[in-house]
């Protein structure tokens, strides 16, 4: 049956999702579990996404030692990756790793059924493979697997990287190197039918206390982490300029901007157990992930969240209403009483802070 067409905003226009019925979810899981082990052992050892056992903060610390390691990055990012997968080469990939008829009869099905918009019209399909599909994650790390990982260690094994779906960073270690990859990849990419986004696609001298001289481009973005210079301390209390990583201004202002519209100084007919019920999920899930490193950098984004909640005591108690550093104080003691409340409270960023 057609797939339901979802347009969700991201940063510079929109993202489509692709929605199956149920009976082609469930049909797409068990082609999954007949698929997965015995394509996953075949994959890179630096192929971190849609894998079991393998997570984004892995491929993020394999990527700060290494930048440790070479003073070059190119940071790369295949334009329009999911909607531009060519269905051919994609079967051809497939046939090397089942001769099932019914997972290739069904899988040919999924990569050329229709898209069905909202307003019931149906876009016909001849490349792409839909986000959002069950089956859709193990198709994409297939096809990059031979475009660019199988390639990287039969032409290019001197240099290591890390692949998180059509994101990847490969370490050089002089410019001269790395501008050479890239136009090597750019070719790459185009026998695949592939192009490389030419806007997020750059090289990046990984500068620190002990590499001089400048470069354009000085930091990158993987995974909602940007690696730059940063000021840290060693295990004797000695600053140094260290390349790391840290959440990203992208993904604060993207956070920034979900906590902003939970409207908290609007919701003075709940309790501050209702509001830690409803949002310590969400504020969790920003902790376990954007902590792993320079978790410092988190600290402010919370530091206003206490100020928004601060708002909401002074609008639920008449006696500290239109008195903002009263209302404060009167957080302080609610999270002196209860330090364990809200998930950001636990993580150690507390009223008393502001």
């Amino acid at each position: 049956m057609a797939v339901r067409l979802v347009e969700i905003p991201k940063v510079g226009g929109t993202r489509n999702l692709g929605i199956p019925t149920v009976a082609d979810r469930i049909a797409q899981m068990a082609v999954v579990r007949v698929l997965e082990p015995v394509i996953d052992p075949v994959f890179h050892e630096d192929s971190y996404a849609y894998r079991p056992g393998r997570s984004a903060h892995q491929a993020v610390e394999t990527a700060r030692k290494r930048c440790w390691q070479f003073n070059w990055v190119l940071d790369l990012d295949v334009s329009k990756f999911f909607d531009t997968i060519d269905h051919e080469l994609l079967m051809k990939a497939i046939k090397r790793h089942t001769s099932e008829r019914w997972v290739l009869l069904y899988i040919e099905r999924w990569l050329k059924v229709p898209y069905e918009t909202k307003e019931g019209t149906c876009i016909e399909r001849n490349q792409g493979v839909p986000q959002g599909s069950v089956i859709g994650p193990i198709l994409a790390n297939l096809f990059m697997h031979y475009a660019f990982d199988e390639w990287m260690r039969r032409k290019q094994g001197h240099i290591v990287f890390e692949r998180y779906a059509d994101d990847a960073i490969c370490h050089c270690r002089t410019k001269a190197e790395a501008e050479r990859l890239q136009a090597a990849i750019v070719e790459r990419m185009a026998e695949c039918k592939l192009a490389l986004n030419e806007r997020k696609t750059k090289i990046v001298y990984c500068k620190d206390d002990l590499r001089r001289g400048s470069w354009e481009n000085v930091q990158f973005d993987f995974l909602g982490f940007t690696f730059r210079a940063r000021r840290s301390k060693n295990r004797w209390g000695k600053h140094f300029i260290n390349f790391s990583p840290a959440m990203s201004n992208r993904a604060r202002k993207k956070i920034s901007e979900e906590i902003r519209s939970w409207k908290l100084h609007l919701r003075s007919d709940k309790t501050l157990e209702d509001l830690a019920h409803m949002f310590n999920a969400k504020l969790q899930g920003y902790i376990g992930y954007f902590s792993k490193f320079y978790k410092s950098k988190m600290y402010p984004l919370f530091q206003q969240l206490n100020l928004r909640l601060a708002h909401w005591v002074e609008r639920k108690f008449k006696r500290v209403r239109r008195h903002k550093t009263r209302a404060i104080r009167l957080l302080g003691r609610m999270c002196r009483q209860n330090p364990n409340l809200f998930a950001h409270w636990r993580f150690g960023v507390r009223p008393a802070m502001i």
